[in-house]
């Protein structure tokens, strides 16, 4: 059993289904279940079975796809180590990041970035802010940038903070109007859903009302510059040639109700001269503007 069968067992693991894992793998379906049959030859027992909905993995087999994840783990650490060995700053950096901030800013981050570091290599992941925190834990990016407060024991820096807004296009004079007005919804994570939430509940007695649910933000500002209805947005997410009338929400003491962007990562992953790189890069980001 070597490394591409790692490999193997953790893209059936993930996919629970033999086609789109030799998909993933561009590998034929046969030659996919040949080399598991093997696999089960080589370890006298059964690892999958089979059915109409997919593969489920059998109690041996669940035990060797979590043989199979740790070893790439160690493998992936032994050679991130091995790169950072020399003074160059290059090697592998893995980040995890919140889809609207990868949408909105990441790609001039990243622009930059390398434009100091070339020879790092950097993979990125998006998802939503729980699903990078999840990544994170599992040790599968080196650095998660998530929107919101989510548990972390270890490092963690605060990018950015921005207020939450209230967006029109026609000028709403006073938020008392609110719940009578056509709102455009859209999906986002649960932690800027609380958020709203309950600023709406500690402000109003009645329900928005919603007469449009849309699954991107980006369509849900779109709507709003038609004058189809308000929304409540993160700034970080209008440009300044967008013509809406924005309101800063407020909590009851008048403090700005914001939306926070977070750092994380673990301090042993700083011996990583890219991961170490980023991180201090991205400390001094807004000082370079």
């Amino acid at each position: 059993m070597d490394e591409k069968d790692w490999v193997i067992l953790q893209t059936i693991f993930q996919e629970r289904n033999i086609s789109k894992a030799a998909e993933k793998l561009y590998i034929s379906q046969p030659a996919l279940t040949y080399r598991l049959q093997q696999l089960e030859r080589e370890f006298g027992t059964m690892i999958v079975a089979r059915g109409k909905r997919g593969v489920e993995f059998t109690a041996q087999g669940e035990y060797i796809a979590q043989y199979a994840r740790n070893m790439i783990l160690q493998l992936r650490n032994t050679k991130e180590f091995v790169q950072n060995m020399d003074k160059e700053i290059r090697g592998v950096l893995r980040i995890g990041v919140s889809g609207i901030f990868a949408r909105y800013e990441l790609p001039a981050i990243l622009k930059e970035f390398i434009n100091h570091y070339p020879n790092v290599e950097v993979n990125v992941k998006t998802g939503w802010s729980a699903e990078i925190n999840h990544l994170l834990h599992k040790e599968e990016v080196h650095v998660g940038i998530v929107r919101g407060n989510y548990i972390w024991q270890e490092e963690k820096y605060l990018f950015r903070e921005e207020p939450m807004l209230i967006v029109s296009q026609k000028q709403i004079k006073n938020i008392k109007e609110l719940p009578s007005l056509p709102r455009v919804n859209y999906e986002t994570d649960q932690t800027q859903k609380t958020l709203i939430d309950n600023w709406w509940q500690e402000t109003f007695d009645h329900p928005p009302t919603v007469t449009m649910e849309v699954d991107r933000i980006d369509t849900c500002k779109e709507m709003v510059l038609m004058g189809l209805g308000y929304a409540i947005l993160p700034s970080i997410c209008l440009k300044k040639e967008d013509d809406v009338h924005k309101i800063i929400l407020t909590k009851k003491n008048k403090e700005p109700l914001k939306r926070n962007t977070w750092l994380l990562y673990r301090e042993r992953s700083l011996s990583l001269s890219a991961v170490h790189a980023f991180v201090d890069f991205l400390k001094e980001y807004d000082n370079m503007k």
